[in-house]
């Protein structure tokens, strides 16, 4: 996509957390298109990266539902209203034009144009945890990487993932048919991923399609941003060194309120100050959702970020459109709403 390339919408949703989805469902009932931006490859925020197995309890009429399946239920539930998602993209910069709608660039070059402007984005940006290896950074961009974008970058590479959690397996085994050799580094033979998925790790090193070292990365090899091979330490102290073109190091992730900090709101603590009629931050057609923000009597809860979703959406309606009439609804008898649902008789 051209950097010039404007993409114009109703509303930008900060974030594709349940908050952040939800925003789309409340939104598109009142006749709002939404485009949405998350850092991460995939929708689900905290829920889905951090704790996708994890049973949750407080869901209202879900007695218990796991961080993916909650995710999943959104997404079909804003399936109806089309919203545009835009993964793997951190923004970088929010400005206000002269006609009042507000601009947003993205590290990949989106930009955004929107009358209103919604952060969902949960305690801040997740960011991903770097491995304390010294000279690391001269190949990041280059030959590190954090994350996937496009699986084609990787094809016929020699390539060295690194870590035993969810991301490492799942792209461990979504590499592996690309890669010229791939080579799964972890420091001890317990993965914490999904079962399924370390099962089929483990077959495709019993076939020979993958290479398990036990270890620790320890340096690294190669110059002018291009790796060469990997220094790796056992656990009796021993080093060898792996051949390879990139490393993938999935070490986790890290929350931070990155950009957000820049985009001019008045912040207490790193959260953002809302009211609580409208949830509107301290810029007019900005808002903020979920557990970045801030008032009294705050509970970060996903049931009150879907409560202040549910707010938000009014006042958005009447920034968006200005000329209309907010009319309340209920879905249980509005066939109007039926209807944007795909549910009507």
């Amino acid at each position: 996509m051209s950097e010039n390339h404007m993409i114009e919408t109703d509303v930008v949703i900060v974030g594709a957390g349940p908050c952040g989805l939800f925003a789309v469902f409340e939104l598109g009932l009142n006749d709002m298109k939404c485009h949405v931006v998350d850092i991460l490859d995939k929708v689900g925020g905290q829920c889905a990266e951090l704790y996708p197995e994890k049973p949750i309890y407080d869901i209202p009429a879900l007695p218990v539902v796991s961080g993916q399946e909650l995710t999943d239920r959104l997404m079909q539930q804003i399936e109806p209203f089309k919203p545009v998602f835009h993964l793997n993209q951190m923004v970088e910069s929010l400005t206000k034009l002269d006609d009042g709608r507000w601009k947003m660039m993205t590290d990949a070059g989106t930009n955004l144009v929107a009358k209103v402007v919604v952060i969902a984005a949960g305690g801040g940006s997740f960011v991903p945890k770097k491995p304390p290896i010294k000279g690391i950074d001269a190949y990041e961009g280059a030959s590190v990487f954090y994350s996937v974008r496009r699986m084609e970058t990787f094809r016929d590479r020699t390539i060295v993932i690194a870590g035993g959690g969810d991301s490492a397996l799942d792209w461990t085994l979504n590499l592996a048919p690309l890669a010229k050799k791939l080579t799964l580094v972890h420091r001890r033979d317990e993965f914490r991923a999904a079962p399924h998925s370390v099962a089929a790790m483990r077959e495709l090193v019993a076939a020979g399609k993958v290479d398990l070292r036990i270890a620790q990365i320890a340096g690294l090899e190669g110059e002018g941003g291009q790796l060469s091979g990997i220094q790796l330490k056992d656990d009796k102290g021993e080093t060898s060194v792996v051949q390879c073109d990139a490393l993938l190091p999935f070490y986790g992730l890290t929350m931070k309120l990155g950009p957000v900090a820049q985009f001019g709101l008045n912040l207490h603590e790193n959260l953002i100050p809302v009211d609580t009629e409208k949830f509107e931050t301290s810029e007019p057609g900005v808002f903020a959702i979920g557990d970045i923000n801030s008032y009294p009597g705050k509970l970060k809860l996903i049931l009150s970020g879907f409560h202040e979703a549910a707010l938000m959406a009014q006042q958005a309606f009447r920034i968006v459109h200005p000329d209309r009439k907010l009319r309340f609804q209920y879905t249980t008898s509005s066939s109007d709403l039926q209807q944007k649902l795909g549910v009507a008789a």
